[in-house]
């Protein structure tokens, strides 16, 4: 059964933020008082992070810096001696497993393109092998055969570039076995606990069906269909391997965890639900099968628990790290060491080794130890009315030390859209709250996790009501005195960069500067630009955003690139040049509509990026570049 042990991020949205205002009496009070801390600490890799625990329980891996790339490296447990077992150099690992108690896989793609290909290497740094590093075919999990030393389920879009099927894959050599082939409407595959495929989810770009059969020997039968504005999410399966354990909005507005029953197609129990948010994930015990916890986010991220063992564990663990979230990253086949991740909104936290039978917690390492969380300020969630009526739910970052009124804000879009900003360590907002912005992060309508109407608000509303959302949280610190009303500043990245550029567009007055990080800037380009894994989607997306001949004149209407005449503040655009989400087209274009008509705007271009910065060198010139042409055109001169 998939643990997520490492994922790969494919839904269209990068989460990022850091903009910054102008100089006041207060910004000049606050530098007085808190130390700026170098621009760099915020932004360079961590010390170790992403620390996994072998099957067997006798080593620990982790990612650490090698020339400025993330690496994997290897220590047995009790022992201070560390083995780098990778040496890649161009571009940062994105993800690895333990694939069995010897050997590693990890994850790479080239440049910011996400065809991520998986290699696989030794404990020792020995028997390195490329595995899937086809051209232009993206490697996704499908289960990693616990158990089975020698192989894993993986999916590829080798065979055809619009869709995925599964193969088994051996570690060693890299052999594949496909094991069906996807006719072509397939989306997603799940496997059982015994590593058998039996679950497959088919869309046809607007309905989705959930598919079963009862073994790999059977057909694939249709249990359920409905429309994506509805969704039954399996998570796993009943540990008889009869039925699922899933999470559902089916004729409800909110998402609860449900037993679903494959040979009726029905919901047979509910096993939590919350009034106020969806239910976003099952935890299980593998060794003991039985569920643990199912995990929702508020403010925060809170968990029921279903299993006393489990509750008792982590109320242990959380007694002795006292005012900080905690999390498990990993466990051992036998459920007696794990792995703990302990983090704040002031802190991005430690790592600690936890042994269950003498519940004993050592600390292994700070994951930024060079960032005081002293000098570091709270986030704290907050709440405003949109203007039609709706709760908009955000948190709000006010500089160290200063008093809440009159300030140079940032409003900070998160991309998705369909996606939200959460509470916990945010290294752009932390910097941007060091220089004396204060910043504002909110969920508006489409961001998930708030149930279905709260969604659906968003379709065909980009540069609409959901800007609207952006607009009555900035009047909202306005009204509340909070923030100086000529000096509000918009960011955001991937939908958030839209959102820069439609709130430049439509609101002109309201901000004096705007950056846009791999933002989509003409609504029909973008359409026509999505990676050929997206095409599946296209019905979908055609109902959410706007299809291009019949909602033609809307599209056109809240398109920034065709409205450019409409933009007078300054604007930086900054794109990476293999974007496959967000394609090089959009910043050229926008950057070309403004030049057209003799606006100046500041573009930045790295060759070796896609959506967003992942290269340590880059995303220092990103945010220097920023912060200079802040204060170039609205900030502290004297800021660096």
């Amino acid at each position: 059964m998939k643990k997520n042990l490492f994922k790969l991020i494919i839904g269209f949205g990068l989460i990022v933020s850091i903009i910054g205002c102008e100089n006041s009496e207060s910004t000049k009070l606050q530098k007085m008082n808190t130390p700026e801390v170098p621009l760099q600490d915020f932004f360079k890799n961590s010390e170790s992070s992403s620390y996994q625990i072998s099957p067997n329980g006798d080593y620990m891996a982790f990612m650490a810096p090698y020339k400025s790339r993330m690496n994997v490296f290897v220590q047995k447990i009790g022992s201070d001696e560390k083995t780098r077992i990778t040496s890649v150099t161009e571009r940062d690992i994105s993800g690895y497993m333990w694939a069995n108690n010897n050997r590693i896989l990890f994850i790479k793609d080239n440049d910011g393109d996400e065809n991520f290909a998986l290699f696989g290497v030794d404990i020792d740094g020995e028997s390195y092998q490329e595995l899937t590093a086809f051209d232009g075919v993206m490697t996704r999990l499908l289960d990693e055969l616990e158990g089975i030393d020698d192989y894993i389920l993986v999916a590829l879009n080798k065979r055809s570039p619009q869709i995925f099927d599964p193969y088994r894959l051996n570690i060693n050599t890299g052999q594949l076995e496909i094991l069906f082939e996807n006719p072509g409407n397939i989306s997603s595959w799940m496997t059982d606990h015994e590593g058998k495929l039996r679950i497959a989810i088919t869309t046809d770009g607007v309905n989705t069906s959930l598919l079963h059969r009862v073994d790999e020997n059977s057909e694939f039968k249709t249990v359920i269909t409905t429309n994506f504005k509805e969704s039954l999410s399996p998570q796993l399966f009943t540990f008889d391997n009869k039925n699922l354990y899933a999470t559902s909005n089916i004729g409800r507005d909110k998402s609860v965890a449900v037993v679903f029953d494959l040979e009726t197609g029905k919901e047979t129990k509910i096993l939590f639900e919350h009034p106020e948010v969806d239910v976003s994930y099952i935890a299980y015990s593998n060794k003991r099968k039985v569920l643990t916890a199912i995990s929702y986010t508020t403010d925060k991220r809170y968990r029921k628990y279903l299993d006393d063992e489990t509750k008792n564990m982590m109320e242990s663990i959380e007694s002795k790290l006292l005012g900080y979230e905690v999390g498990i990253g990993s466990a051992n086949k036998a459920e007696d060491k794990y792995i703990v991740r302990s983090y704040s909104d002031k802190t991005r936290g430690s790592y600690y080794f936890y042994d269950k039978a003498n519940n004993q917690l050592d600390k292994l390492v700070d994951i930024s130890p060079w960032l005081d969380e002293n000098q570091m300020t709270e986030m704290t969630p907050i709440k405003y009315q949109s203007r039609d009526g709706l709760t908009i739910n955000g948190y709000l970052t006010l500089p160290k030390g200063t008093e809440a009124k009159n300030l140079p804000v940032v409003v900070n879009v998160h991309g998705g859209p369909w996606a939200r900003d959460n509470w916990g360590f945010n290294p752009e907002v932390q910097f941007l709250a060091n220089r004396g912005f204060a910043v504002l992060q909110m969920n508006f309508r489409g961001s998930t996790g708030y149930g279905k109407s709260f969604w659906e608000a968003s379709f065909k509303q980009w540069g609409q009501n959901m800007q609207n959302d952006v607009t009555d949280g900035a009047q909202w610190l306005i009204d509340q005195e909070i923030a100086d009303p000529t000096r509000i500043a918009i960011y955001g990245a991937s939908y958030g960069g839209y959102a820069t550029l439609a709130g430049l567009c439509y609101t002109p007055d309201l901000y004096a500067c705007g950056v846009d990080y791999v933002g989509v800037s003409n609504l029909f380009s973008f359409m026509n630009t999505i990676p050929p894994y997206w095409e599946q989607y296209l019905g979908m997306m055609y109902e959410m955003v706007g299809h291009p001949k019949s909602d033609s004149s809307m599209m056109a209407a809240f398109s920034p690139a065709l409205n450019a005449d409409k933009i007078t503040s300054p604007l930086f655009i900054a794109q990476g040049a293999k974007d496959p989400r967000v394609n090089k087209a959009e910043s050229d274009q926008m950057v070309e509509a403004l030049k057209a008509k003799g606006t100046s705007v500041q573009y930045l271009v790295k060759e070796n990026e896609g959506h967003g910065f992942r290269n340590e060198e880059n995303k220092f010139e990103f945010h220097e570049s920023m912060i200079e042409f802040l204060n170039t055109h609205i900030g502290d001169k004297t800021t660096k």
